[in-house]
């Protein structure tokens, strides 16, 4: 018998911005990487009409996202700490591949543990706004002087920035997607962002598998 339990951790419109969020990103990353050249998929125009309309459409999700959390208690998972985290990280580090239990099982009152919780704060409060404000900059290279950025920024260092923002989205993308894989199964946590519930550890003991 699984020692797990139920729980329902992720509610519709969570599960809908995560995936929204998703593809997205992915877009952009796309047609990112297209418009500097890197491979020919929907051609200049397109990719650079397709690229600003995720651009958009992230800022208006990413803004109902923020407001979501701020109305409801869903930013209590984002609050950093440091309890355990060491652990975490010791477990990702080696535990895993032994078997051991996971030092921080999810609930319903902490979604997240310690590590990703610093992971996501970052992303939301810094990664995201950095790409959004180079985005935006580069986008409006044209009316510097009316904004008054004329001499004070450079069109390369901003396409600089926003193209290594967009490397660390990629490694985040990559390295989330392995994390997803970590769970007593290979799809539980992925299955859990489809249906809102997850079987969690109980007592933190690892079920089999």
């Amino acid at each position: 018998m699984h020692a797990t339990e139920r729980l329902y951790l992720y509610s519709r419109f969570e599960r809908f911005w995560h995936w929204a969020q998703t593809a997205l990103i992915l877009m952009l990353l796309v047609t990112g990487f297209e418009i500097h050249g890197t491979f020919t998929l929907l051609g200049f125009a397109r990719a650079f009409a397709v690229h600003n309309f995720c651009a958009w459409s992230w800022l208006v999700l990413y803004a109902f996202i923020v407001f979501w959390m701020a109305v409801t208690d869903e930013w209590k998972h984002y609050v950093p700490t440091f309890l355990k985290l060491m652990d975490v990280v010791r477990y990702y580090l080696s535990g895993i591949f032994k078997g051991e239990p996971h030092p921080v099982p999810k609930s319903e009152r902490a979604k997240h543990n310690p590590l990703q919780r610093l992971t996501y704060l970052g992303i939301v409060s810094f990664l995201v706004p950095f790409q959004m404000i180079t985005g935006f900059l580069y986008y409006t290279y044209n009316q510097w002087p009316q904004l008054g950025f004329a001499g004070s920024l450079t069109l390369k260092a901003v396409a600089v920035l926003h193209t290594l923002g967009a490397f660390a989205f990629l490694a985040f993308v990559i390295v989330h997607v392995y994390m997803t894989t970590t769970g007593h199964s290979l799809t539980a946590h992925i299955a859990a962002m489809f249906t809102g519930y997850e079987d969690v550890p109980r007592n933190g003991v690892k079920p089999e598998v």
